[in-house]
């Protein structure tokens, strides 16, 4: 395994008009210091998510996994379900993404997600894990309350 060095920020639909609020803060969730995204998300105004989302490098070039099977994080929630987006180069878009769903249970848990299951959205691009860019745990598609931490994020 190959643990991840992750520098997440906060994004919002806010960037398309809409309405959801949330934030992001470190802090120590159930024993483990993480990263919490906390929010509302809303579908009035077109909008829908809040995400929380790290470079996988520092100076955003891409990282090459391609001698590893997939990402997994060290996830606590609300027993929620939340997306994991993976975006590699030559996804110019905003709206363009590999993803993956997953629950976000009460205890800590690691959540493994092979390449294989990540689907491509709004591209015709295939996964190329020679070309990961960034990584977005994101709160998205319906009206609820978010709540969810990770510890951290690995290849394997």
């Amino acid at each position: 395994m190959l643990k991840l060095e992750t520098n997440w920020e906060y994004v919002a639909d806010a960037v398309m008009g809409g309405v959801s609020r949330g934030r992001i803060a470190t802090q120590v969730v159930v024993g483990r210091s993480a990263t919490r995204l906390t929010g509302m998300i809303s579908l009035e105004n077109n909008g829908g998510f809040i995400q929380m989302a790290s470079d996988l490098k520092r100076d955003g070039s891409s990282l090459d996994a391609t001698n590893w099977t997939g990402i997994e994080i060290d996830i606590c929630g609300n027993d929620e379900i939340y997306d994991l987006r993976i975006r590699t180069e030559g996804l110019d878009r905003p709206w363009h993404s590999f993803r993956t769903s997953f629950r976000a249970t009460a205890q800590w848990t690691t959540v493994r997600c092979p390449f294989c299951v990540f689907e491509p959205h709004r591209t015709e691009q295939v996964l190329d894990p020679a070309k990961l860019r960034r990584i977005g745990i994101v709160a998205v598609g319906r009206v609820f309350q978010a709540d969810i931490s990770v510890s951290d994020v690995r290849l394997f």
